[in-house]
């Protein structure tokens, strides 16, 4: 009787043990056509057992470690880059501010910064009694396509210019605050303030929280360029870019449920305000939740663990 081993796969890769297990299985297949009571065979038929056993323990834990990803591993990485979350956080509210003051110089300068045929016809709707009738220019199922589409691209370049340092980032940034900052303030000059802030806020609670956490992504890759400190600066880029995208990954679902707002809902402008109200306040509790509170709580409990 052959004696029933152990084997140490814990080395061994997912994509190797299941060459293994083909393997295996193709040669107990034909030991046990040609040669059944054989003690080859026997083994096989135990080695065979041992990485099925195993093969499904990595599939049990490539689920466990989706789990961890969205719960510990990009906490942690929002507290690692909470200075470089906190300064694209500035970069966009002090371009929001510019964006407001250069509105304030007069509508040609609106018209520089959103365009000639963006303004035209957003005047035609504040006329037409329908101010935000650009949230319902196109069937809702298409726009939620086009809307989130653009959002993701528009979060992986200001991500990927961190590449060119982060001033490159930084850049993008105020375009997008500039551009929000001018939107909002030609509104108001129409005495549309409240109705603009709450069809923009009802899905930008969340897009603009994205975009703002994509630029603190990208701003901690590029300072790996700039401040490599004790670290090579190829080693510090590397760093900053692991921490980047694992950021830059959780804005995705941001993205869909934004573009799912402003494409199907934003446009029924006539919603009582209360609802609308509370869509931004959840919102932006989930922001602060996992962006700010979830991120602290699991930095110390990886402290408390370290000092167990």
């Amino acid at each position: 009787m052959v004696e029933r081993r152990t084997f140490d796969f814990s080395n061994t890769g997912p994509d190797e043990l299941v060459e293994a297990y083909t393997t295996v299985t193709a040669d107990l297949a034909y030991a046990q056509t040609h040669y059944p009571n054989s003690r080859v065979t026997t083994y096989l038929n135990n080695l065979a057992v041992m990485l099925h056993g195993e093969l499904y323990h990595h599939k049990r834990e490539r689920w466990h470690r989706l789990l961890t990803f969205w719960t510990h591993e990009v906490p942690l990485a929002v507290y690692g880059g909470r200075k470089e979350l906190r300064l694209s956080l500035i970069i966009f509210l002090v371009s929001i501010l510019l964006g407001v003051f250069t509105a304030l110089g007069g509508e040609e300068y609106v018209r520089n910064i959103l365009g000639d045929s963006y303004m035209d016809m957003t005047i035609e709707n504040i006329a037409a009694g329908e101010p935000m009738a650009v949230y319902s220019g196109e069937p809702p199922f298409e726009m939620f396509l086009a809307i989130t589409f653009n959002n993701i691209m528009v979060s992986f370049i200001v991500f990927a210019s961190g590449v060119f340092t982060s001033f490159a980032t930084g850049y993008f940034l105020m375009n997008n605050g500039v551009m929000a900052g001018a939107f909002a303030t030609f509104f108001a000059q129409q005495g549309l303030l409240g109705d603009c802030l709450l069809a923009m806020m009802l899905h930008g609670t969340l897009e603009l929280s994205a975009i703002i956490i994509a630029g603190g992504a990208g701003i901690a890759m590029g300072n790996g360029w700039l401040f490599p400190g004790t670290y090579s600066r190829i080693e510090s880029f590397r760093i900053g870019a692991k921490r980047g995208v694992k950021i830059l990954v959780s804005t995705l679902p941001m993205f869909i449920v934004a573009g799912f707002i402003e494409g199907v809902f934003t446009r029924y402008t006539h919603v009582a305000d209360g609802l609308r109200l509370m869509v931004i306040l959840l919102s932006l509790l989930f922001v602060l939740f996992y962006y700010v509170y979830l991120p602290v709580k699991r930095h110390r409990e990886s402290i408390a663990d370290s000092q167990d």
